[in-house]
């Protein structure tokens, strides 16, 4: 049979159907990018200090300074959740207010009601629902577990997102996941306690990454080859990004978490009309033998783009006997069977969680950046679009490793650098941060590609599906990252800074595949150029031509 992409080349590669699918399945993603990054907001933390009950005989002097002070980023703030007892400030003068500190926690006072408002910084309102459920001082660490739960669904989904989409189709599955995004998002709003916001937020997640698999397959699927590659790397990429740039958009002008998640759940709605434009995929209809559906797609593309399409486009009988070809079945301890494939499967995980750690701490941390809350993360947002031009130029023209490297350098020393910045310089220090992410965001798109070309075609999916999953872990430690700047404000930057690096320095000892063949089978994988081996005598073959060469290999260096 001839290939899928010969018999279709009759539609040409952009003709207005292949526009068409690709505008349309890139828009379905959009949504994507404000779901997944709303617990910056949903789950920040506004600074906010412990009140002075109205009903307490205080004098003014005393209630100037019931609240400690402490020193951030140059400047003295209150305390977040300490403040004098209320039985000390009226038995002891004014001058001895040092003397009468004690630590009190904020879990007896209220902060939704209105009045209470004027305790947040400049005054204003932020769309956190921390102070809800009074989830702050003692029970502060509620906001990063939800975070992580999130990305649990999000790792769950990406385990039975593939089976389903293998199994009920792409279309189905991109539909059915988008629906349960946008259904779960909207029942976040009647919550009535934290327990059922995370229980909600955690489906969220698995209807997230799922839509996001399914609408990246169908369109690698449908769409031409030179498509393909914009596609996967700049067509779902930057609409994510246009996704993320809407979030603080939408929360500087809904300062309610409720009225807030139903904003975000309205283009989630709207995007349930693209199901009579976006079609199955004809590759996994005609895996399934449903051929005569396959081919009504496929006259539909050619009528949209003006072309007569053959009178014959499949044999079907061809292509049943291709699929009743048994193939050579493969398990994913292929992945640690030698110890050259174990190597690449061990650093892949390496360079896959260290990079979801970068990024989504960097996407995180934005509301503890110094300035404006909603302009660090829109710039957060904007700085991935032309990461994601530059990772895709450097997949074009330049070798992978320095690539890679190059990028995980720029992040890692940046996020460094942070913490020798002056208080006063603090614009710089969001630059460095912002230039940080830029170059975490240029690895992590192209890592993809990396992955997907180091392993051969038998294993390319459980290769990359393994990394995949290292990825989702270290999405899910990334929370606890941007916790820890609660102790020191420069922590979490000095760990993901020094994780790049290190990162960065493993990523040289891979091996190059820039203009080399896709390996097929495993031993092919392991004559990449960049490792060296030698020959196990016990195990050899002969060559046609008389040379001897390996079938078991060892490796002795990378």
């Amino acid at each position: 049979m001839q290939d899928y992409d010969e018999v279709t080349a009759f539609l040409g590669e952009w003709g207005p159907f292949q526009r068409l699918i690709f505008f349309l399945l890139s828009a379905s993603i959009i949504p994507n990018g404000f779901n997944g990054l709303s617990s910056v907001f949903f789950t920040a933390t506004p600074e906010h200090h412990c009140r002075v009950p109205d009903t307490a005989n205080l004098s003014s002097a005393w209630r100037n300074h019931s609240v400690p002070m402490r020193l951030q980023d140059g400047r003295e703030v209150p305390q977040s959740c300490r403040r004098y007892r209320l039985a000390m400030m009226l038995t002891h003068p004014c001058g001895h207010v040092n003397k009468a500190c004690k630590d009190m926690g904020c879990s007896d006072f209220i902060f939704q009601e209105a009045e209470h408002l004027k305790h947040f910084e400049k005054e204003v309102i932020h769309p956190s629902l921390l102070f809800q459920w009074n989830l702050v001082c003692e029970d502060d660490w509620k906001a990063p577990l939800t975070i992580s739960l999130f990305f649990v669904g999000v790792l769950m989904g990406s385990f039975i997102s593939g089976q389903l989409s293998d199994r009920f189709g792409r279309k189905n599955v991109l539909f059915v996941t988008m629906g349960m995004q946008t259904g779960f998002s909207f029942l976040q709003i009647f919550s009535k306690n934290f327990e059922m916001f995370t229980v909600l937020f955690f489906l969220v997640g698995m209807g997230q990454i799922s839509n996001y698999v399914a609408a990246f397959v169908l369109g690698t699927e449908i769409l031409g080859k030179s498509v393909r590659i914009i596609f996967s790397t700049l067509g779902v990429c930057i609409f994510y990004a246009f996704g993320y740039m809407l979030l603080p958009l939408f929360a500087y002008f809904i300062r309610d978490w409720r009225m807030l998640l139903l904003a975000l759940t309205v283009p989630g709605v709207l995007c349930a009309a693209l199901w009579w434009f976006i079609p199955e995929s004809p590759r996994w209809l005609i895996s399934q033998g449903r051929f005569q559906e396959a081919e009504v797609i496929i006259r539909r593309a050619a009528k949209t783009n003006g072309i007569i399409a053959p009178s014959t486009i499949f044999d079907s009988s061809e292509l049943q006997d291709l699929s009743s070809k048994k193939q050579q079945s493969h398990s994913i301890l292929d992945l640690i069977r030698t110890r050259n494939i174990r190597m690449i499967t061990v650093m892949s995980i390496i360079l896959w969680l260290t990079i979801s750690v970068g990024y989504f701490g960097l996407s995180l941390d934005t509301p503890n950046l110094h300035g404006d809350v909603y302009l660090n993360c829109f710039l957060s947002a904007v700085v991935e679009v032309p990461a994601y031009v530059l990772a895709w130029l450097l997949l074009r023209h330049l070798p992978r490793r320095y690539s890679m490297a190059t990028a995980l350098f720029l992040g890692g020393s940046v996020l460094l650098f942070v913490q020798l910045v002056p208080p006063e310089l603090y614009y710089l220090a969001t630059v460095l941060v912002m230039v940080g992410k830029f170059g975490v965001t240029a690895a992590f798109s192209m890592v993809y590609v990396y992955t997907a070309e180091l392993y051969p075609t038998v294993v390319r999916n459980m290769g990359v599906g393994v990394s995949s999953t290292a990825s989702r872990l270290g999405s899910i430690l990334s929370p606890y990252f941007v916790y820890l700047g609660a102790y020191d404000r420069f922590l979490p930057y000095i760990l993901m800074g020094s994780l790049t690096i290190l990162t960065a320095i493993l990523t040289l000892f891979l091996p190059e595949t820039f203009g080399t063949p896709l390996p097929d089978t495993i031993d092919q994988m392991l004559r990449v150029k960049g490792i060296k081996y030698r020959q196990t005598p016990s195990h050899t073959r002969m060559l046609k031509d008389g040379e001897e060469s390996p079938t078991v290999l060892k490796s002795t260096s990378f």
